[in-house]
């Protein structure tokens, strides 16, 4: 090539035309910018080379730093931390797995691997996109395939359009049999040069933020000393919860447990199973302390606080009703994942969701209930006992199942609708009691649609087993405004 270099050259060898008499060499055949993936495999799989998908400063000991673009050879895959090596300085270290991508195509910035529909309208519509932005996401329903979202603007005002991305048999793609690519690139160049039948050219890749980095490898049982507590954020029934700063590098949030208020060996052993269950719609656990009293558990932070404090504030009261059915979606999503891990949470309510900077609603504390050892919590007749959340079952006789975390979640709506206010409203507990068992329940308020308001009831059915799953209530809330439409726009 002489003094000339080729960016993402790729070659392969092949034999050339020849004359037998002269033939005395193979042919490199250079391809640059573009490739034939029936001429050649990429060799970032094989040789198990990844691509840095953002910046990344080394912050604990044994970590390797890297920026975006650079090329890293995975030596282990092991959770959250592989090790790697440099290929351009022959650094060794452990590096945030989500940072990284093997395949080609996740280093293209319109590429959103396993997001879906639901969040790929959350992303779109968030604040920072504009009309024309886009998204190419794996395909829910058909394996292998793949989908364009686009944000558009019609007369009912901001949406996002989905539109399928089909395959062909020799490996090219289309969304209109008008007219095929043969990669996803050619596809995305298309139609930002025209709309060509969709909703809309596509402009700019959706935003996204840098993932969440992974906690620290192998810190689970940490120094109280690693911990400065920063600022109260507010005080519970068992203790206080803090915004903190962890090895003077990292903002978590620190529950401070109330001495006496739980078994440490309970506690750890609760905690092991709560570390296990990690799902984007739950509050992550980090890490605890445990070795004296109070004990404190470390979790991610989450900058708007409770859901309830959230939406009793004044930016909480101008969220319209379409978000606070996005809310209720999202809770239900993290419980059709507990659901799904038969598990159950045993105190589901408002003050016990978490929201972040992007309006991200995340389940906390699932699980603690069951091992606080506090009879004002854990005796019906306590002051601390939730009884406005709680299912007869489990009021009358300590039945908590998940499907009694069904009839809390129809609670919870009912704060969520109402912009926080308490459920059964001028009742005392004992009325509320009662009334359960007299059949009462909440009527319906002025703003709640009647189709959520049948919702809730089918929460608060008698028999347990009557009521739906989560993962029922997480697709008919997650289609609450599009149940009549189809999901996906018709081919240009």
């Amino acid at each position: 090539l002489g003094s000339s270099c080729c960016t993402y050259a790729h070659f392969k060898t092949v034999v050339p035309c020849w004359n037998r008499a002269k033939l005395t060499a193979s042919v490199v055949i250079i391809y640059q910018d573009w490739y034939d993936t029936s001429l050649f495999h990429l060799p970032l799989a094989s040789e198990n080379i990844t691509i840095a998908l953002y910046d990344y400063e080394a912050m604990h000991e044994g970590d390797l730093g890297f920026k975006k673009g650079d090329r890293l050879k995975i030596l282990q895959e092991s959770g959250e931390w592989w090790k790697a090596a440099s290929l351009s300085t022959g650094q060794e270290g452990f590096i945030p797995s989500n940072y990284v991508a093997k395949d080609t195509l996740e280093t293209e910035e319109w590429f959103f691997k396993g997001v879906s529909r639901k969040d790929a309208e959350r992303q779109l519509l968030a604040s920072g996109n504009k009309t024309g932005s886009f998204m190419i996401r794996d395909s829910e329903t058909t394996k292998g395939s793949y989908s364009l979202s686009v944000r558009d603007c019609d007369q009912t005002g901001d949406a996002v359009k989905h539109y399928k991305i089909r395959t062909l048999d020799n490996g090219g793609f289309y969304i209109s049999p008008r007219i095929t690519f043969n990669t996803l690139q050619d596809l995305v160049s298309h139609y930002k040069k025209q709309s060509d039948g969709l909703c809309q050219s596509l402009t700019v890749p959706c935003l996204s933020p840098k993932p969440q980095k992974p906690w620290e490898k192998d810190a689970w049982e940490i120094p109280r000393e690693s911990l400065k507590l920063d600022r109260r954020l507010g005080a519970g029934q068992f203790g206080e919860v803090w915004m903190a700063t962890y090895n003077k590098h990292t903002k978590v949030a620190v529950k401070t447990m109330k001495p006496g208020s739980m078994s440490v060996e309970a506690f750890l052993m609760e905690a092991n199973l709560m570390k296990s269950i990690q799902h984007d719609k739950l509050v992550r656990l980090n890490a605890v302390v445990t070795k004296e009293e109070p004990i404190y558990i470390i979790t991610e932070f989450m900058e708007k606080g409770s859901l309830l404090d959230f939406i009793k504030s004044d930016e909480g009261n101008r969220v319209q009703l379409p978000k606070l059915i996005d809310f209720s979606a999202q809770i239900a999503e993290g419980m059709a994942y507990i659901e799904q891990r038969n598990y159950i949470h045993r105190d589901l309510r408002a003050a016990n969701i978490l929201v972040n900077k992007s309006l991200v609603c995340k389940i906390a504390d699932f699980g603690l209930a069951r091992i606080i050892e506090d009879n004002e919590y854990t005796a019906r007749e306590g002051a601390k006992f939730p009884i406005k959340w709680t299912a007869p079952e489990a009021i009358n006789y300590g039945s908590f199942t998940i499907k009694s975390d069904v009839w809390s979640f129809g609670i919870l709506l009912t704060e969520i609708i109402s912009y926080g206010r308490t459920p059964y409203p001028g009742m005392t507990n004992p009325e509320v009691i009662r009334a359960l068992e007299r059949g009462y329940r909440m009527q319906r308020l002025d703003s709640c649609p009647q189709e959520l308001y049948d919702i809730m009831l089918e929460c608060w059915k008698n028999k347990p087993e009557d009521r739906p799953t989560f993962e029922y209530l997480q697709s008919i809330l997650e289609d609450f405004y599009t149940a009549t439409e189809s999901q996906y726009q018709q081919q240009p």
